[in-house]
């Protein structure tokens, strides 16, 4: 199941605006963040870890940064503090 829905938030992310209304992804998006968020955090951390696995055996390179951002992405992770000065 979790699988699926990155595979739909893959699909969002990458929508074109002829696709997709931009303001409906980002609504989309959000609400998946906060869904995430009230997940226990045993519940994240085997996200994380899938996500993780996901990542290591993807071939597509960019789906692969998807992956590798999406625990950050998705408020799982904290972003650290070199990362926040970075920006």
């Amino acid at each position: 199941m979790a699988e699926a829905l990155v595979d739909v938030l893959w699909f969002i992310e990458g929508c074109e605006d002829e696709q997709m209304d931009p303001d409906d992804a980002v609504k989309v998006l959000e609400g998946f963040a906060h869904m995430l968020s009230t997940l226990s955090a045993d519940q994240q951390q085997e996200l994380i870890e899938l996500v993780g696995e996901m990542a290591a055996s993807e071939t597509d390179l960019a789906r692969r940064e998807f992956l590798e951002g999406f625990p950050e992405g998705f408020g799982l992770i904290d972003e650290g503090p070199e990362q926040a000065f970075q920006e």
